[in-house]
């Protein structure tokens, strides 16, 4: 940025600050201080817009997965869980990805189990 945009930045943030009412502008300087307040910040995608790495919404995920599966098999609280599973997932959260992890290993080695377990009786 050169100065001539810092300078205009300044002016608006002043203005934006000036323009408040006295009991925000007391918030704003215990809570962040003038320096670190940033009145312009870009807002965050709300979550229905985010996209995983597929390009897929989580309610298009969800609806895909809940469509593959036979209606007899789940309930609401099973599509709750895929819900929540899904959002944790798309946004990062290392406490979704855990339990993500965790039940793919779990599936393998139920599968290494069922494998091992049919060739000792063949």
């Amino acid at each position: 940025m050169n100065n001539d945009s810092k300078d205009e930045a300044e002016i608006r943030k002043r203005a934006v600050f000036e323009g408040m009412s006295s009991r925000r502008r007391q918030h704003i300087l215990d809570r962040v201080g003038y320096e670190k307040w940033d009145p312009f910040q870009e807002p965050k995608d709300p979550i229905d817009i985010r996209r995983d790495q597929s390009k897929r919404t989580t309610h298009m995920l969800v609806r895909e997965f809940l469509q593959s599966r036979t209606f007899d098999g789940y309930s609401n609280s099973y599509g709750s869980g895929v819900l929540e599973l899904c959002l944790g997932l798309i946004n990062d959260d290392e406490r979704y990805r855990g339990m993500f992890e965790f039940s793919c290993w779990y599936r393998d080695l139920l599968e290494k189990e069922k494998a091992e377990k049919s060739n000792q009786t063949e």
